[in-house]
């Protein structure tokens, strides 16, 4: 299934580049925002109708990578929304991270995940825009169906 998504290779570097903009006015960093992506997967939903075919963003997974946002966000330091004393977390707040326990943390920040679940799906909303745009969405969407066939 991965030959449809190989196609979309070059269309995704410029959409990142045009993209970059967007992240930064959001409340992501662009390592996070990497991450973000590493855990999105794009799909085609009604890949069968030309008409209504659309590209997605599946996070299915982003949610796992949460709490490595936030222990990004805390290795940052205090202009990048880290830690608010500024210092470094103590040896047991670091044992525990490392380990995936984090002692002021109750669970996935769930505002914080829609809004990467929501700018996800803003730059699959482009990328389709970018490919429609160059006639190139179409043949994008016959790989997909040919791909699930098989």
């Amino acid at each position: 299934m991965s030959e449809w998504r190989d196609m979309l290779v070059g269309d995704r570097m410029a959409v990142d580049q045009a993209f970059t903009d967007r992240v930064q006015g959001s409340e992501f960093t662009n390592q996070e925002w990497g991450l973000i992506m590493t855990a999105t997967e794009l799909d085609i939903e009604n890949a069968d109708d030309p008409e209504a075919a659309r590209l997605v963003a599946d996070t299915a997974a982003v949610e796992s990578i949460m709490p490595e946002l936030a222990t990004i966000r805390s290795r940052s330091g205090p202009m990048a929304g880290g830690t608010e004393s500024g210092g470094d977390p103590g040896i047991v707040d670091s044992i525990k991270g490392a380990l995936g326990f984090s002692s002021d943390d109750d669970g996935v920040d769930e505002e914080k995940l829609a809004a990467a679940e929501a700018l996800a799906q803003e730059y699959a909303d482009e990328l389709q825009q970018h490919l429609e745009a160059n006639d190139a969405f179409e043949a994008v969407r016959k790989a997909y169906v040919e791909s699930v066939e098989r």
